[in-house]
C-alpha cells in the first residue's frame, strides 16, 4: 500500500505537468502584421510579392493605383524605386523586400525611413517564378535613412 502523502505528491505533479501543456486549440497565434501596398493593376510580380508576404504571416491590403505618388508622399527618393511601395508598421518598404527582412526591421525598430530593393532583381520574392528558370541575381536590401542615404541591411545571393 502506498503512502497517502506520496499519492498526494504524485497527483500534484501530474496536475502540474498537465497544466504545463496547452492544447493546440488554446494556443494563440500572433495577429498578422498589416501591410498596405500600392501597385499597378497589371503587375504580376507585385501580386507574387503580396502572396509571399501573406504566406509569411502578413495581412496585405492592396491599392491598384500605381506607386509613384505614394512613394513621393512617403519621402522615398526615386533612386530606391521599384514597382510597388508598401507601408508596414510605420516604415516604407519599397520593392521586392523579403518577408524575413521586414520582420527583422519590425523587431529591431531602427530610426529609418524603411527598406528598399531598388529595381526588380531576379530571384527576389515575386521575381522568382518558374519563368526565371531558377536564376538568382545577387542583390541587397537597403535600409533607407530619414535623410535619404542608405546602407546595406542584408545581402542576398
Amino acid at each position: 500500500m502506498s503512502h497517502p502523502r506520496r499519492r498526494h505528491a504524485l497527483r500534484l505533479l501530474a496536475l502540474a505537468a498537465a497544466g504545463a501543456t496547452v492544447p493546440a486549440w488554446a494556443q494563440r497565434r500572433p495577429e498578422p502584421v498589416a501591410v498596405e501596398v500600392w501597385k499597378d493593376v497589371s503587375c504580376g510580380c507585385c501580386q507574387d510579392w503580396i502572396a509571399h508576404m501573406e504566406q509569411n504571416g502578413f495581412k496585405v491590403t492592396a491599392h491598384d493605383t500605381g506607386n509613384n505618388v505614394v512613394r513621393a508622399r512617403l519621402g522615398l527618393a526615386t533612386k530606391y524605386g521599384s514597382c510597388h511601395t508598401a507601408l508596414v508598421g510605420g516604415y516604407v518598404v519599397e520593392g521586392h523586400v523579403h518577408a524575413d527582412d521586414v520582420r527583422r526591421l519590425l523587431r529591431e525598430k531602427p530610426v529609418a525611413l524603411g527598406l528598399a530593393v531598388p529595381g526588380m532583381p531576379v530571384g527576389s520574392p515575386g521575381m522568382d517564378g518558374p519563368e526565371y528558370r531558377g536564376r538568382r541575381d545577387r542583390y541587397d536590401t537597403l535600409m533607407v535613412l530619414r535623410h535619404g542615404s542608405s546602407r546595406v541591411f542584408r545581402s542576398h545571393a
